[in-house]
Order: C-alpha cells, then sequence, then structure tokens
C-alpha cells in the first residue's frame, strides 16, 4: 500500500526519471505545449513549477540552481528572459494539463501540458458524440398540430352581416376558381405538350448519339482493319529480304568452300612433290655409293693383276 508516499515512480531508476523529468521541463520552457502520458504529466507539473518559481528573480545564484535542474542553457535564459517576467503576477499554477483520453498502441492515458500565460485558447478534449433521436421531434410536432387546433376552435363565431358578406366573399371566389382552373387546365394541357416535344427531342438526341457511335465503331473496325494490313504487308516485305539475304549468304558460302577444297588440294599435292624429290635424291645418293664401289672394285683387282 502506498499511503502517504510522495511522487511517482514513472517505472523508472532514480538517476532515469530524473533525467526523463529534466528532459520534459526543457521541452516544456522551449516549445509552450507538449503531449505526454498523463503520469509523466502530473509529475512534470510538481518538478517544473518550482523552478518557474525560482526563475522570478534574476540572479546569478538563483541561475545557477536553474540550471542545475535543467542543464540547458538555451532552456535556462529563455525561462529568465521570456517567461518569468509574463508569470510575475501569478502565484503559483503555471501550467494547465487537458485529458486527451487513451492511446490506441498501448492503452495508455493522454495528456498535454502547457504553460497557461503562452496559451489562453483553451484547446477542445475529444469528446462522445451526441446521438440524435427522432422521438423529440415527433412528439413535438404533434403537440404543434393539436395546439392549432385548439386555438381554431377557440375562435368565436362572426355576425350574421358578416357571415353574408362572407358567403358573397365565398361565391366570388368560387367562380374565380373555375376560372383559375380552367387557366391552369390550359397551362397543364400546353406543359404535356411541352414535356411530349422533349421527349422527341431526347429520342432524336439519342437516336443521333446511337447513330455518331456505330459510325465510330465501324471507323475503329477499318482504322484496325488497316493497321493490320500493314503489319501483314510489312512482315511479308521483311520475310522476302530475308529470303534474299539467305540466297545471297549462300553462294558466298559455297564460293568458300570450293576455295577450301582447292587449299587442301594444293597442300596435298605440295606434299606429294617434296616426297618425291625426297626419294630421287636418296636415289641419286644411292647410286653414287654403287658408283664408288665399282671403282673400287676396279681398282682392287687392277692392282692384284699387277
Amino acid at each position: 500500500m502506498r499511503h502517504l508516499v510522495r511522487g511517482r515512480k514513472l517505472g523508472r531508476t532514480a538517476s532515469h526519471r530524473k533525467a526523463t523529468l529534466m528532459a520534459l521541463s526543457v521541452a516544456l520552457i522551449k516549445n509552450e505545449r507538449i503531449v505526454t502520458t498523463l503520469a509523466k504529466a502530473k509529475a512534470l507539473r510538481s518538478h517544473v513549477e518550482p523552478i518557474i518559481t525560482r526563475a522570478k528573480e534574476d540572479n546569478t545564484h538563483n541561475r545557477s540552481q536553474v540550471f542545475r535542474h535543467l542543464r540547458d542553457n538555451k532552456a535556462t535564459s529563455r525561462l529568465f528572459d521570456e517567461i518569468a517576467p509574463m508569470t510575475e503576477d501569478r502565484p503559483g499554477g503555471y501550467t494547465r494539463i487537458i485529458k486527451l483520453g487513451v492511446r490506441p498502441g498501448d492503452g495508455a492515458e493522454e495528456a498535454m501540458i502547457e504553460l497557461v500565460d503562452f496559451n489562453d485558447a483553451k484547446p477542445e478534449a475529444p469528446g462522445k458524440k451526441k446521438r440524435r433521436t427522432r422521438r423529440g421531434r415527433s412528439g413535438s410536432s404533434k403537440k404543434a398540430a393539436a395546439g392549432h387546433k385548439s386555438k381554431e376552435e377557440q375562435q368565436p363565431e362572426t355576425k350574421t352581416g358578416i357571415g353574408k358578406a362572407d358567403t358573397k366573399q365565398s361565391s366570388d371566389e368560387a367562380d374565380s376558381a373555375d376560372g383559375s382552373g380552367t387557366e391552369k387546365s390550359d397551362a397543364t394541357a400546353g406543359s404535356d405538350a411541352a414535356v411530349k416535344n422533349d421527349k422527341k427531342d431526347e429520342s432524336k438526341s439519342s437516336k443521333a448519339s446511337t447513330s455518331e457511335k456505330a459510325t465510330g465503331k465501324a471507323s475503329k473496325k477499318a482504322s484496325t482493319s488497316e493497321q493490320e494490313s500493314d503489319e501483314k504487308v510489312s512482315e511479308e516485305a521483311s520475310s522476302t529480304t530475308k529470303a534474299k539475304a539467305k540466297a545471297d549468304t549462300k553462294p558466298s558460302e559455297k564460293k568458300s568452300a570450293e576455295q577450301k577444297t582447292d587449299d587442301k588440294a594444293a597442300e596435298k599435292k605440295k606434299g606429294t612433290g617434296k616426297a618425291d624429290e625426297n626419294t630421287a635424291s636418296e636415289e641419286k645418293k644411292e647410286s653414287k655409293k654403287a658408283d664408288k664401289k665399282a671403282s673400287e672394285s676396279k681398282d682392287d683387282s687392277a692392282s692384284d693383276k699387277k
């Protein structure tokens, strides 16, 4: 049980809680209005209001004490130069907390804390929409109709002389009504004729539009057929060009094959000529050797005879 326990822990350690309140107070002094959770807003209010009270008296000691809680030079100078003069006549209650409802992500209650002297227009908190019902309207209409009937019944009856005048007026009104009825009938007949003419014009216009649509479709078909024919012609031309190119490449290929065969035959001839030359040279060498041997044998036989 947290009876008589002052302050909120905010689910943080002491150092983390101190840093959080310091950052929130600096943001409030710089922006004059911030949105946070309801618990943090209530903890910030009790933390920042004594700082604002100390800033009302501008001296070196108060500036150092305020800087010890904020640790931000810009926020400290703005607090002493702009915010403190605005709150000089206010004895506390420098901030305002406005509840904004539940946050959709985690279900936490959001709130907006702001400086009172810098935000005079109080923003509207999101409230529930009023449901509209028709029960009250129907009852009020019935009551109004009953009131009109009672007023008509309460009106006093007129005298006889006035009644005669009323009868004359009623007869005149009946005559005028008959004349107006004939005029109305003529007007209705004229209006009927005009309506018929309008219908005829509409039918004509619809027919014309349908004919235009048909012509448009026919023109589209003709254009598509022309495009198809052009595509076919282009395809035929491309096929003919390809065939010509193939025909041109075939003789060149034949020529190249013939050249290759000729080259092979020439190489074979060269090879055979070289072989013939080698054999002829060898035969000459052998014949020379045989001649030498014969001459040597002759010399030996001649020497033996001597």
